[in-house]
């Protein structure tokens, strides 16, 4: 299975939630983290550095401004956010993002194609674990995922410190999933 988290902001500024990145880091588990450009702005030293020591977290686009429904914009104005951020990615990490997630997860068809033409793989998440959500707590988060999981799932969580439980509850997700016979790969793995 593949585990991803978004990094986006909205008015307020967002930084890296450290307990989850030192579990991934501490633990080399392969993760994708999704960038809106906001958060990659604030936060561009500190992903050069994870670029520099961990090459298992890799950096996808997550839209310009994380505008939650896109599916709402003109051609013009999705082109720009996906090019915008793809090109602040790549000038961040040294590589340019493969996979796109749409902000909320709305998008449409038409969409959907747009951003596959621009060379872009629109990859979501298999179920939302429901993480920003501040009365969803730690054994709450850790029992969903248990039971919800499947094999070749895509697991999506925040790391802009607005998973509210997701740093403590985390480790025992992970064990729990390992002792299930769960193993953690890349995206690419999982979405091929």
């Amino acid at each position: 299975m593949a585990l991803t988290f978004d990094a986006c902001e909205s008015k307020t500024p967002a930084y890296f939630d450290q307990s989850i990145l030192k579990y991934i880091e501490d633990n080399k588990i392969p993760a994708s983290i999704f960038l809106a450009g906001r958060f990659a702005e604030r936060n561009e030293a500190e992903i050069k550095e994870i670029v520099k020591k961990y090459p298992n977290i890799e950096f996808e686009n997550h839209s310009m401004n994380h505008i939650n429904h896109m599916d709402r914009l003109s051609d013009n104005k999705v082109i720009n956010e996906v090019e915008q951020n793809e090109k602040l990615v790549a000038s961040i990490t040294g590589r340019a993002p493969e996979y796109f997630r749409f902000p909320a997860g709305n998008y449409n068809q038409h969409d959907l194609e747009l951003v596959n033409s621009m060379g872009l793989k629109v990859v979501h998440w298999t179920y939302a674990s429901g993480d920003p959500d501040k009365n969803i707590k730690a054994p709450a988060l850790e029992n969903e995922i248990k039971t919800m999981t499947k094999p070749g799932d895509i697991l999506i969580f925040h790391i802009n410190g607005r998973g509210w439980s997701t740093g403590q509850a985390l480790p025992t997700i992970i064990s729990n999933l390992k002792a299930q016979g769960y193993s953690f790969v890349r995206l690419e793995d999982v979405v091929k």
